[in-house]
């Protein structure tokens, strides 16, 4: 891995990290996030100020929500997250995070994909 790549691997776990498990999405926007954050996921809205609204209602309303980092993939600007999402409730999600990083390694951009794990498979593979 380039050292470009790793750089931006650790500013995007260190991000996610910080917004998801340590619930302070405001710090990671502070640390870790460029001057611009433009948002993919349809359920939150464009920007830094959204995007911190958005995530410390997440961690009012589900206590305990945690992330693991299953694996990382990076290219040029790009940084892919695997992902296994737990929240309190039914379900588990298997996470596709992907962020943009702009030349210094901040996070700018960001898309993802979530499924549910199911509690059964047609296979014997788990989802990570």
């Amino acid at each position: 891995m380039t050292d470009t790549a790793s750089r931006n691997t650790a500013n995007a776990v260190a991000f996610y990290d910080m917004m998801f498990n340590a619930c302070d999405p405001r710090r990671a926007i502070e640390t870790h996030a460029g001057a611009t954050y433009i948002q993919h996921n349809p359920a939150v809205a464009d920007g830094k100020e959204a995007f911190i609204a958005y995530f410390e209602r997440m961690a009012r309303d589900y206590p305990g929500k945690a992330v693991t980092f299953k694996r990382t993939v990076a290219q040029g600007d790009l940084v892919v997250l695997h992902c296994h999402q737990t929240w309190p409730g039914d379900h588990d999600y298997a996470g596709i995070d992907i962020f943009r990083c702009d030349v210094t390694g901040k996070v700018v951009e960001h898309w993802d994909v979530l499924q549910v794990v199911p509690d059964s498979a047609a296979n014997p593979n788990t989802m990570f």
